[in-house]
């Protein structure tokens, strides 16, 4: 993976990556493909309309359906879900560790019964790369725990040496192991810490030991402030080597994008825009709209007139939340497409700006408006 910074704005930067499916332009916006597809959008929507660059697929839920043997037989995700851009895997750490109930963490790895049906599993740092090289990704996660924003110092301090220890099995098993499919696979590290700042400095230098391709900030936006997430960004980030990319996992609010890019952050992902959309709440570069409101029942004008996607001029408000009222399937893609194409003209925005060496005054400006609740 060849990465370039092509300008600096204070610590933002604008930058791209290069993988075998393509070029990234960074700040990049990922939308979440859990199971290899980004909840009511079509492939060509997300790639002509929204405009997506990479996509997010996730180790734990592709392990369970399909599987590791249709993937390998499909020749792994790119062809299996006809998707020719590239693609990022969590590790799928965060969501074992999110079954606290039925899982249970050993120094081999983590055994976890399924969501699905109750079967038994074993994760380990070994067979998490192995799946991730099954399904191809052009970017892959190291196996990490993940501590909830709330841990105490003691347990922090434990499950980050276990994530070290975890973190050398995985590159020994990256060396080891080779594609399958005939592109190159980059292995990103994850810095662990939760809001501990020696913790998260111990992390980021332990990391870079393995010179890896990129680095993944993981463990934010689990429960703790905002500004503590932004405290320990500036954190990892004054660590981190410069000319890597660093992606900021899990995050977050468009605000927290901008707050992001700020302290040098290159790489998202989050659920919200999809997520949110489905329950009525639309992002726009004027703040907040939650399309289930009386007060759009009449509204005859265009979801949003400064939005980027076909659908922010096609359908009305009033229409719009007719759909969403009546639950219909329809008001959830609008909203899908609508919220994803504004994270990706957002992060594109941001990317212009900084380039111009306009950034810290536009994102001022911004902020204030996406906060608003209109």
């Amino acid at each position: 993976m060849k990465f370039t910074i092509e300008k600096v704005c204070g610590k933002a930067r604008a930058a791209r990556f290069s993988t075998d499916h393509g070029v990234v332009q960074t700040p990049i916006f990922m939308p979440v493909g859990t199971l290899g597809s980004v909840k009511g959008v079509f492939h060509n929507q997300l790639a002509e309309d929204i405009k997506a660059q990479i996509i997010l697929g996730n180790t734990y839920h592709l392990y369970l359906r399909p599987g590791r043997e249709t993937l390998e037989m499909a020749g792994g995700l790119h062809k299996f879900s006809a998707w020719d851009r590239p693609i990022l895997t969590d590790s799928g750490g965060f969501q074992v560790f999110s079954l606290a109930d039925c899982r249970k963490i050993t120094e081999e790895g983590c055994r976890f019964s399924s969501h699905i049906d109750g079967s038994k599993h074993l994760f380990t740092p070994e067979n998490v790369v192995d799946t991730q090289r099954i399904i191809g990704a052009d970017i892959m996660m190291a196996f990490d725990e993940c501590p909830p924003g709330t841990a105490e110092y003691k347990y922090a301090e434990k499950s980050l040496d276990l994530t070290n220890r975890w973190l050398e099995r995985c590159f020994n098993q990256y060396e080891k192991s080779a594609p399958k499919y005939g592109h190159y696979q980059s292995l990103f590290p994850i810095v662990q810490g939760v809001t501990y700042p020696d913790l998260r400095v111990k992390s980021a230098e332990f990391v870079q030991q393995f010179g890896a391709d990129g680095y993944a900030i993981g463990g934010l936006a689990v429960g703790e402030p905002a500004p503590m997430m932004y405290e320990m960004i500036e954190v990892v980030n004054g660590v981190l080597p410069e000319d890597k990319p660093r992606y900021l996992m899990g995050v977050g609010t468009p605000v927290n994008l901008l707050e992001a890019i700020e302290r040098g952050v290159d790489m998202f992902d989050c659920v919200m825009p999809t997520r949110n959309g489905r329950n009525g709440m639309l992002f726009t570069s004027e703040g907040i709209i939650n399309i289930r409101n009386e007060k759009w029942k009449n509204d005859f004008t265009p979801i949003d007139t400064a939005g980027v996607s076909f659908v922010d001029c096609t359908y009305t408000k009033a229409y719009l939340r007719h759909l969403s009222i009546a639950g219909e399937m329809l008001a959830s893609q609008i909203a899908s497409i609508h919220n994803l194409a504004f994270y990706l003209w957002l992060v594109g925005e941001a990317r212009n700006q900084i380039i111009c060496g306009t950034f810290a005054e536009w994102k001022t400006v911004m902020v204030e408006k996406l906060q608003r609740r209109l």
